[in-house]
């Protein structure tokens, strides 16, 4: 398997044109990889609210949670 480094050093040594087009490969796949994460983490909490795993709650008191989350230091 090949480091980080032995693969930036293959990547110097393509032509300016080609190293454009490989950070546009890369930015895509990496896009493509995100939203797939992003759709199953929806289904898997879709799955989980239908099951029941989640408790009703007004706008009002998440975003009071989410307030009340951010004056809270990190543990």
């Amino acid at each position: 398997m090949s480091t980080l480094n032995q693969v930036l050093e293959d990547a110097l040594q393509l032509s300016c044109e080609q190293q454009e087009m490989l950070i546009k490969i890369l930015q895509n796949r990496h896009h493509e990889n995100r939203r797939s994460e992003i759709a199953t983490d929806a289904q898997e909490t879709l799955a989980d609210f239908h099951a029941g795993k989640f408790r009703h709650q007004s706008a009002q008191d998440v975003i009071a949670v989410l307030r009340q989350s951010l004056k809270e230091p990190e543990k």
